[in-house]
């Protein structure tokens, strides 16, 4: 069976959660960054505990903790983005600009809403680069966890960041 393995030059995106909750999706969203050796961060509050088993039961074996990084609040994961000089793009269906016409760069943090209320409309106001998935007109919105799938998935082909 083949592997898929990072291109060095490039370092993949990182998937960011603002306050998941709805477990079987963050734990859908881990199998796919673990198949795709992508890191997650869950900005708290979680509306739920990684012990629950409607989690546990979707992320399987595929949850490693060495993958996860929490932080406590907004403010906490923007600062430590900003010292960092880290790209922060939000996913939201409020954007004009589809991801198909975005150029990705290395290491950029996507963030993803929350299932039941997306991100406060201050988040909205500071974030610069907004981008979202085109469907129909007649959709409200994907499932939080294919829209983690279809976005991480151009980033990592637009960035040549797997060999086969």
């Amino acid at each position: 069976m083949d592997r898929m393995t990072h291109n060095k030059a490039s370092r993949p995106p990182i998937i960011a959660l603002y306050q998941p909750d709805i477990p079987q999706n963050t734990a859908s969203i881990i199998r796919t960054c673990s198949c795709f050796g992508l890191k997650v961060e869950i900005i708290e509050p979680c509306g739920f505990s990684l012990e629950d088993k409607r989690f546990k039961r979707v992320v399987m074996d595929y949850y490693n903790k060495k993958m996860i990084k929490n932080y406590m609040s907004w403010s906490s994961f923007i600062n430590f983005k900003t010292k960092r000089n880290q790209r922060v793009l939000l996913l939201t269906t409020k954007s004009r600009k589809s991801f198909l016409k975005f150029k990705f760069k290395s290491g950029d943090t996507l963030l993803f809403g929350r299932e039941s209320a997306g991100v406060p409309e201050i988040l909205h106001r500071t974030i610069k680069d907004k981008i979202k998935i085109p469907m129909s007109k007649k959709a409200r919105s994907l499932n939080i966890a294919m829209s983690v799938a279809i976005v991480s998935a151009e980033a990592i082909r637009q960035n040549n960041l797997f060999n086969q």
